[in-house]
Order: structure tokens, then C-alpha cells, then sequence
């Protein structure tokens, strides 16, 4: 599969890209949830990426959650779309996007946890509880206030 972002970097540059994302926010039977540690900004983030041409949002997200966790969903529900001005995001390399992401959760999945190392420096469980805004990588920090305050955390 190609990689229709990177493809378009190579014309475009860094100037802003409109970029459809899957995302998957895995949680285990504690109630605790998965992060990686990203290795661009050094924050926190669940797996996801960008839709490549003639995939689904779906099999993006369970693509994206294979490669940089190595788990497998076995179900996904539908959480919500982070989209508008709180997911624009510049890269530490320069490159721009508007991020329209669609994200689910799962609470039933399989596999062995193995980080993607060109993308993730450590994955971790951590209760909603251990959770500040600050040590969550900014395109997502949206998602994540919804998910803790569904959980009446925040």
C-alpha cells in the first residue's frame, strides 16, 4: 500500500494538508487505557494514522492499531470525530494538517504488545486517574477530555 500523505508531502511540502485519520482507543478490563509514547513530540497518544486511498476509516484504524501496538480489535465501537481548529496540528518537522479523525474504542482485542519503533519510543495502560492534558500530544487532547469526562474523571 502506498503512503498517500507522504506521497502528497513530496508536492506539496509542509503547507496544510486536509488529512482523514482512523484511530483506535483500546481499553482493558481495569479501565485503564493504551498510549504510545510518540517519537516526533515525545507525548502520548493512542494508535492511529491516516487513511490510505481505497481503505475504510475502519480498516485504517485496525491497520494503524496492528502496526504500532501489534494488538488486533476484535470489536470497535464508534466514539466520536475530533475535527475544526482543535485538530490542526504542525509536526516538529513543519508539516501542517487539519486532521478529521474518527475514532473508536475497544474493549476486546488480542495480541501482544509491541511498539512501532520508528513512531513509538514506549506503549503503556494508564489509569484515567494518572491522565493530564499536558503529557497528551495536542491533536488529541480533545478526544481524550471526552473520553475522562465520560468516565466523570474530569
Amino acid at each position: 500500500m502506498s503512503n498517500y500523505i507522504m506521497d502528497l508531502r513530496k508536492i506539496v511540502g509542509h503547507r496544510p494538508l486536509l488529512q482523514c485519520a482512523g484511530s483506535v482507543i483500546i481499553e482493558n478490563e481495569k479501565g485503564e487505557i493504551l498510549l504510545g509514547k510518540r517519537t516526533d513530540n515525545h507525548l502520548w497518544g493512542y494508535a492511529g494514522g491516516s487513511v490510505e486511498l481505497e481503505e475504510t476509516v475502519e480498516e485504517c484504524a485496525m491497520r494503524e492499531l496492528r502496526e504500532e501496538t501489534g494488538l488486533i480489535a476484535d470489536e470497535m465501537e464508534f466514539f466520536m470525530v475530533n475535527s475544526g481548529p482543535e485538530a490542526h496540528y504542525i509536526y516538529p518537522n513543519g508539516d501542517e494538517v487539519f486532521n478529521v479523525e474518527i475514532i473508536y474504542l475497544s474493549r476486546r482485542y488480542h495480541g501482544e504488545l509491541r511498539p512501532q519503533e520508528e513512531e513509538i519510543e514506549e506503549l503503556r495502560f494508564f489509569s484515567p486517574e494518572e491522565l493530564t492534558m499536558d503529557m497528551i500530544s495536542p491533536p488529541i487532547r480533545p478526544v481524550l477530555r471526552r473520553y475522562l469526562e465520560g468516565r466523570s474523571i474530569i
